[in-house]
C-alpha cells in the first residue's frame, strides 16, 4: 500500500489549506483475494473539520459481494482541479492511460491508413461530397440536404491536399492524376481515427474498469463497417466523431455535476464542451438532433432529481439557467454559425440557387436576377413569382382544362422555364408599339394585359367559370386575344402593396423590390395562387384562381394574393445591379434554406417496386442483414464491402434489445425488497448505462418512422453506442462473476477473438481485386451478397 498527501488551498474551507489524501491498493500477485484494480479513497480534511466527500469518482470498481448483495468500492474525490498532472490530465484520465491512449491511437491510425490510397477510384458518396468541397473553394452556391458544417471540413481537407475545386467528379470514375485524393482521405480519415481513444475515454467516465474500457476501445478499434467508412471522403467520419465527443463530454459533465463542486470551472468546462459538440453533430448531419435529445432527455431527469432534493431556489434557478445556456444556446449558435459561414463564403451563382428567395439569388454574384432593368415599361418581358411560399413562378401551356372553358391552362411552376414568361401590354384596345413609342412605366392604378410570351394567349378570368378545384373562385385561363368576345375579361389594375427599396411615394412597379396584386378589372377579384395541386391534367402544378370581391376594395395582403416581378427583360432599358436594391435578411435566408434541405430530404423516399442492392431497412440493421457493395463488382475492380464485424453487430444488438429486460427484473426485485443491491448501486448503473442505451435506442428506432430511403451506413452512430454497451455489460458481469477474477483475462480472449474476425473479413475492408468468388467462406448468412447478386435484374 502506498499512501501520499497532496496540499491543496481549497475554497471548501476558508480558515486553513485543505488536504487531499490518496491512498492505493494494488496487488495483482494475489488473484485469489478481493479483487482492487486501481482502488483509490480520496477524502479531504481541515484542519479542526470532520472529513467531507463530495462523491465517488470510478478508476475502477472493485468486484465483491458483501451478504449476497452486488458490492462495489469505488474511490471519493473533493474536486478533480485538486489533482495534480501527474495524476489526471483535465478530469479525463490518469498518466497511466496516457500510454493505453496512446497505443490505441497507434492501432487505430493502422487500421485506418493501411493502404487508404490503394484505389484511385471514387467511391461511394465521394462523388457528392468532394463536389460539394470543391464549391467552397470556388464559392459557388449549392443545395443539399445537410448542414454545413462537415462539408467544410471537406472543403479544410482539399485545401490542405492542394485541390482548387476546379473539376467536377463523377462516381465510378478514377481521380485526375493532379489530385492528391490519398492526403485527402487521409486528413478525413483523423476524425475515425479519433474515435477509438475516445471510446476508452468515454468507458472510463462511465466507471468501466480499464481493461473493459481497453476493450470497448477494442470493439470499434476492430469493426469492419466503421474502419472502412473512416477510409473515404465522406461525412460519416465527422459524424461519429462528434457524436462520440458528446458521449465523452456528457458523461463527464455528469461526472462532474455528481462529484464536482457545481459551478466550479471544471463543472463549467465540460458543460461548455458538451454544448460545443452538440452544435457540432447537429451541424455536421440531422442525424445529430438525436444526440440533442439524449442530452435533453438526462439533463431534466438531472433537474428534477434537484428539484426533489429541494436545494435553495437560487442555487435550482442557476442550474436551470447555466443548462439552457450551455445545452442550447450554445449548439445553436454553433449551428447559426456555420450557416453564416457558409453563406459567406458560397457567394457565387450556382445550381443549387433556385431553392432559395429571389432577393437572395439576386445577390449572387453572377446571378441572372443580379443584372436586369430596375424600372417596369410596358413592353417589358416578365416573370411573376407569388409571394406564396412554394408554387413558384406564374405560368402557362398549350394545355387546356379538361372541363369548365376548355382554355389554355394557367398554374405556378417552381421552377424557371419559358412558358413563365409574360410581356406587359395597355389595356385592352389601346393601341401602342412597345419598340417605338415612348418609353411608359407601369405603376399603382395602371391597367395592364399580361400576354403569354410563348403561346400569344392573354391572363382572363370570367364569372361564367368557376375554378377547377377552389369552386368557390373563379377560374383563370389564358385565351387567345383574338378569340375574345368580352374586351374585359383580359385587364388587370395593377395595386402596388409594399416597395422593398424605393420611397413609399414611389408607385413605380419595380424588378424584385415592389410588391403587388393583380385586382381583375370588371369583376374585381384577385389573382391568387394557393396550396392545391391540379391533377394528372395539370401536370401537378398549383392552381391559380380569382378570388372573388364584390366590393372591389378589399385590401387583402395574404401571401397568396400578393405578387412580385423576379426577372424584367427589356432591350430599352439599361440594368441594373440590383443587389443594390435588395435587402437581404440571414436569419430569413438561414430558415429558408434549412426548410427546402427538409423539403430534399423528405423526397429522397425509396421505390419500393424497384430493387436496389445498396438500399435496406432498419428492420435488418443489427443483425447485419444486407452489407452494401460500396463500388462496382467486377473481377478485377478493387471491391469494397460495407459490412461490419459479424461477432460485434450480433452480440451488441443482443445486449441492446436485453437490457430494458434485465432493467426492468432489477426494478422488480427491487420492489420486492431483494438484496441485491447495495444503497443507491441500482441508480448509479442506470446513471451510466442510460447514456449508452437511450443512445443507441434514439440513434435507431426513429429510422422506422422515416419515409426517406435508408442505408445501411445510417446504423453506425447507433452501433457506437451499442459497442460501447456490449462492453459495458461485460464489465459488469465479470466485475460480479467469481469476484472479478477473470476480468482481465475475458478482456484479452474477447478482445483476441474480435481482432481475428477483422482480420478474416479485412479483404473487404481494404479492397478486394481478385474475383469476389474467392471469398465465399465469408458468406455467413443467405443474404449477403458477397460475389453474386440473387435480385439482380
Amino acid at each position: 500500500m502506498e499512501s501520499r498527501i497532496l496540499k491543496q488551498r481549497g475554497r471548501h474551507n476558508t480558515s486553513s489549506a485543505d488536504t487531499l489524501q490518496i491512498t492505493t491498493d494494488y496487488d495483482a500477485g494475489e488473484p485469489n483475494t478481493d479483487s482492487k484494480y486501481d482502488t483509490y479513497a480520496l477524502s479531504a480534511r481541515g484542519e479542526g473539520t470532520s472529513s467531507k466527500t463530495y462523491g465517488a469518482y470510478p478508476v475502477g470498481p472493485t468486484a465483491q459481494r458483501d451478504n449476497g448483495t452486488m458490492g462495489n468500492s469505488y474511490e471519493t474525490i473533493t474536486d478533480f482541479s485538486a489533482v495534480s498532472l501527474s495524476e489526471g490530465i483535465l478530469g479525463i484520465m490518469r498518466s497511466k492511460d496516457l500510454v493505453t491512449v496512446m497505443v490505441l491511437t497507434l492501432l487505430s491510425m493502422m487500421t485506418r491508413l493501411y493502404r487508404i490510397g490503394r484505389s484511385n477510384r471514387i467511391s461511394w458518396d465521394e462523388s457528392h461530397f468532394t463536389y460539394f468541397g470543391g464549391k467552397y473553394l470556388n464559392h459557388t452556391f449549392y443545395h443539399d440536404v445537410h448542414p454545413p458544417l462537415a462539408k467544410m471540413l471537406v472543403a479544410l481537407a482539399q485545401t490542405l491536399a492542394g485541390f482548387n475545386g476546379s473539376y467536377d467528379l463523377k462516381s465510378n470514375r478514377n481521380y485526375p492524376e493532379f489530385m492528391n485524393y490519398t492526403l485527402m482521405r487521409v486528413q478525413i480519415s483523423m476524425y475515425g481515427i479519433a474515435l477509438v481513444p475516445l471510446a476508452y475515454l468515454t468507458c472510463l467516465q462511465l466507471r468501466m474498469t480499464r481493461p473493459m474500457a481497453t476493450l470497448a476501445a477494442s470493439f470499434v478499434l476492430f469493426d469492419n463497417a466503421i474502419c472502412v467508412m473512416s477510409r473515404f471522403i465522406l461525412l460519416d467520419e465527422q459524424l461519429l466523431f462528434f457524436t462520440a465527443l458528446t458521449l465523452l463530454s456528457a458523461a463527464a459533465f455528469q461526472n462532474a455535476n455528481k462529484y464536482v463542486e457545481p459551478f466550479s470551472n471544471r463543472w463549467w468546462a465540460w458543460l461548455a464542451m458538451t454544448g460545443f459538440s452538440l452544435g457540432c453533430v447537429i451541424s455536421s448531419k440531422w442525424i445529430g438532433l438525436f444526440c440533442v435529445i439524449l442530452v435533453g432527455v438526462v439533463t431534466v431527469e438531472d433537474l428534477f432529481r434537484k428539484f426533489c432534493d429541494r436545494i435553495p431556489t437560487e442555487d435550482y434557478v442557476m442550474h436551470w439557467l447555466t443548462r439552457i445556456n450551455g445545452l442550447i444556446v450554445l449548439p445553436l449558435f454553433i449551428y447559426i454559425l456555420c450557416f453564416w459561414i457558409h453563406f459567406r463564403i458560397l457567394y457565387r451563382t450556382g445550381s443549387g440557387e433556385h431553392k432559395m428567395s429571389s432577393n437572395f439569388q439576386a445577390r449572387l454574384l453572377g446571378s441572372k436576377l443580379n443584372s436586369q432593368p430596375y424600372d417596369i415599361t410596358y413592353g417589358a418581358f416578365v416573370d411573376l413569382r407569388s409571394m406564396y411560399n412554394g408554387p413558384g413562378l406564374l405560368h402557362s401551356h398549350y394545355h387546356v382544362y379538361p372541363s369548365t372553358s376548355g382554355q389554355q391552362q394557367v398554374t405556378c411552376f417552381p421552377h424557371r422555364d419559358t412558358n413563365n414568361v409574360w410581356q406587359l401590354h395597355k389595356a385592352r384596345g389601346v393601341e401602342a408599339n412597345y419598340t417605338m413609342d415612348k418609353i411608359e412605366f407601369v405603376g399603382h392604378g395602371d391597367i395592364v394585359q399580361l400576354m403569354h410570351n410563348k403561346t400569344g394567349a392573354v391572363l382572363r378570368s370570367s364569372k361564367q367559370f368557376l375554378a377547377p378545384l377552389t369552386i368557390s373562385h373563379f377560374e383563370v385561363a389564358a385565351e387567345n386575344i383574338t378569340d375574345s368576345s368580352d374586351s374585359g375579361i383580359s385587364d388587370w389594375r395593377v395595386e402596388v402593396v409594399k416597395q422593398g427599396h424605393s420611397k413609399r411615394s414611389d408607385k413605380r412597379l419595380h424588378a424584385m423590390t415592389t410588391v403587388f396584386r393583380l385586382r381583375h378589372v370588371s369583376m374585381g377579384c384577385l389573382l391568387r395562387v394557393g396550396s392545391r395541386r391540379l391533377p394528372k391534367w395539370g401536370w401537378g402544378q398549383s392552381e391559380v384562381t380569382c378570388l372573388p370581391d364584390a366590393t372591389h376594395k378589399k385590401d387583402v395582403k395574404s401571401s397568396d394574393v400578393l405578387w412580385y416581378i423576379e426577372h424584367n427583360t427589356n432591350t430599352r432599358m439599361l440594368k441594373s445591379d440590383l443587389s443594390k436594391y435588395v435587402s437581404g435578411d440571414f436569419f430569413v435566408d438561414m430558415i429558408q434554406l434549412n426548410i427546402e434541405m427538409a423539403k430534399t430530404n423528405n423526397g429522397l423516399s425509396p421505390d419500393r417496386d424497384k430493387y436496389n442492392a445498396l438500399e435496406s431497412d432498419p428492420w435488418s440493421w443489427p443483425f447485419l442483414i444486407y452489407p452494401m457493395r460500396m463500388v462496382g463488382w467486377g473481377d478485377k475492380a478493387i471491391k469494397y464491402y460495407e459490412i461490419g464485424n459479424p461477432i460485434l453487430w450480433w452480440a451488441s444488438a443482443i445486449a441492446c434489445l436485453v437490457y430494458p429486460l434485465r432493467l426492468v427484473y432489477w426494478l422488480a426485485r427491487q420492489r420486492r425488497q431483494c438484496n441485491d443491491w447495495r444503497s443507491g448501486e441500482l441508480l448509479e448503473f442506470w446513471d451510466n448505462s442510460k447514456l449508452l442505451w437511450g443512445g443507441w435506442a434514439l440513434h435507431y428506432f426513429p429510422f422506422f418512422l422515416m419515409g426517406r430511403v435508408t442505408y445501411i451506413h445510417h446504423y453506425l452512430p447507433a452501433l457506437y453506442f451499442a459497442l460501447l454497451q456490449l462492453a459495458f455489460d461485460l464489465d459488469f458481469f465479470f466485475r460480479h462473476w467469481r469476484r472479478g477474477r477473470y476480468l482481465h483475462l475475458a478482456a484479452l480472449c474477447i478482445g483476441i477473438l474480435v481482432c481475428l474476425v477483422f482480420l478474416y473479413f479485412s479483404p473487404f475492408t481494404y479492397g478486394w481485386d481478385r474475383p469476389a468468388k474467392e471469398l465465399a467462406g465469408r458468406k455467413w448468412l443467405s443474404t449477403w451478397n458477397v460475389y453474386e447478386d440473387f435480385y439482380a435484374m
